[in-house]
């Protein structure tokens, strides 16, 4: 055999032994069927490559280690996160800019986990529903990251649920504990540092209890310095999105929200939307999914309807006629818009786009992506229903971006010290504990 023709199978053989061991790993987490769609393939033929029956071809390998590791690069190495109500990672992104790398992800959505693994990939533990998962499951970490489901606290949440008749805040028997499962972890896994985010309407939730159990938890049960403030996301990106950030520390810092520093550049809707004037980038990985290229325009697909526009006009002027603010919302490039929320789906109404001598039409998703805050480089693998209601859940990335940097110095100081606390299970930081804060907070909430 001449060594040219050796080498070539050297090489071809050592792509056959990572191509199955990479499809080993991608079959911990995927179904057979999830992996033949994702390598646009037949499940047979999978099948017969976990079976050895046929080798995987050398040109598949580049595409299971995208799909493995993800399309997102991690390179910090100064802190471990764990990225609990993960949805689409915008916590974990901004972490990660200030050198932080995730160990650990929970989310149980399964369209928002479909973005999370295109995006990052298999590589580390994800768990689905976190109220199931044992605390020793969960690697040991330096800051945990959570943005804890905020329909129970939300105006909009709030107002949908009693209309229902259904129960709101701690009472809500779905979600409206779930801060206590952040707790549980805080209190097993004793991270440096944490960084809470929910709806502005927490701190005044049944008439401020809400927030007061929830602070009583994290400074007296859990003993950490805690600091929070309202940040409206404006101030990163075209859109007026206030948000709770709640941050806490292990031990005593000089942590101050003053350090915070908002871009000069003022956004406007301009900067997110896409251009027709022949600049629009090309993403190989939306093609003109969202965009005609050749033509340089948004697909016609976002233009409402005839019929759904009017419907719009009449239900405004309605409420007009009544007095009240209720109706669409319309904006021009130079403006800054609504909040964008997880029912954009059903009609876009919140912010809807002026086209000139056209009906108004919605953002696309990846204008949406933009208006998070999420580079282009993120990948959307999900309809465009699930893309809505995926970034109206979602955080402003550059915002989180900009508190994980001014609390790094304070992490990996509190980090470099010694855990002088005693054994969580010698101390009323244990899980009863936090079980008696849950019972305490649903007993004393409102029925208001």
């Amino acid at each position: 055999m001449s060594t040219a023709t050796a080498s070539h199978d050297t090489q071809t053989d050592g792509h056959f032994d990572e191509a199955t061991e990479l499809i080993a790993l991608l079959r911990g987490s995927m179904t057979c069927r999830q992996l033949a769609e994702s390598l646009q393939v037949s499940t047979s033929t999978v099948e017969r490559w976990e079976s050895g029956k046929v080798k995987c071809k050398p040109a598949i390998v580049p595409a299971l280690r995208e799909l493995y590791f993800g399309t997102t690069r991690e390179d910090g190495t100064d802190f471990r996160t764990i990225d609990l109500f993960a949805g689409i990672g915008g916590i974990r992104r901004g972490f990660a800019s200030a050198g932080g790398y995730a160990v650990f992800s929970s989310e149980w959505n399964e369209f928002s986990t479909r973005t999370y693994r295109t995006n990052y990939g298999f590589a580390e533990q994800m768990a689905g529903d976190i109220t199931k998962v044992d605390v020793n499951d969960i690697p040991d970490c330096d800051v945990v990251l959570a943005g804890f489901p905020c329909q129970p606290f939300s105006v909009a949440g709030v107002s949908k649920k009693r209309s229902l008749g259904r129960e709101t805040g701690f009472r809500d028997k779905t979600q409206g504990t779930l801060f206590f499962d952040v707790a549980r972890i805080i209190a097993a896994k004793r991270p440096a540092a944490f960084l809470l985010e929910n709806v502005k309407n927490l701190t005044s939730h049944d008439r401020g209890r809400t927030f007061q159990v929830i602070l009583d938890a994290l400074q007296n049960e859990l003993g950490y310095e805690v600091h929070w403030k309202v940040i409206d996301g404006q101030h990163f990106v075209p859109q007026h999105r206030e948000r709770i950030y709640i941050v806490g520390f292990r031990s005593k810092t000089d942590f101050t929200w003053d350090d915070l520093k908002f871009p000069e550049h003022k956004p406007v809707l301009a900067d997110i939307l896409h251009k027709t004037d022949g600049t629009e980038p090309v993403l190989p990985w939306d093609g003109d999914r969202y965009f005609d290229h050749e033509h340089n325009k948004v697909q016609d697909k976002y233009t409402l309807t005839p019929r759904l526009w009017q419907y719009l006009q009449d239900y405004k002027a309605k409420h007009e006629a009544m007095g009240h603010g209720f109706g669409y919302g319309l904006v021009t490039p130079d403006m800054v818009s609504r909040t964008l929320s997880a029912r954009y789906h059903k009609d876009g109404s919140e912010i809807l786009v002026a086209q000139k001598g056209k009906r108004p039409r919605r953002l696309t998703p990846r204008e949406c992506a933009r208006l998070m805050g999420y580079p282009d480089d993120l990948r959307i693998p999900v309809s465009d229903t699930q893309a809505y209601r995926q970034f109206g859940n979602s955080v402003v990335v550059p915002a989180v971006a900009e508190i994980a940097r001014i609390m790094r110095p304070h992490i990996l100081k509190v980090m470099q010290e010694d855990e002088t606390l005693e054994l969580i299970s010698d101390s009323e930081m244990t899980e009863e504990a936090i079980q008696k804060a849950r019972r305490l907070a649903v007993a004393g909430a409102s029925r208001d």
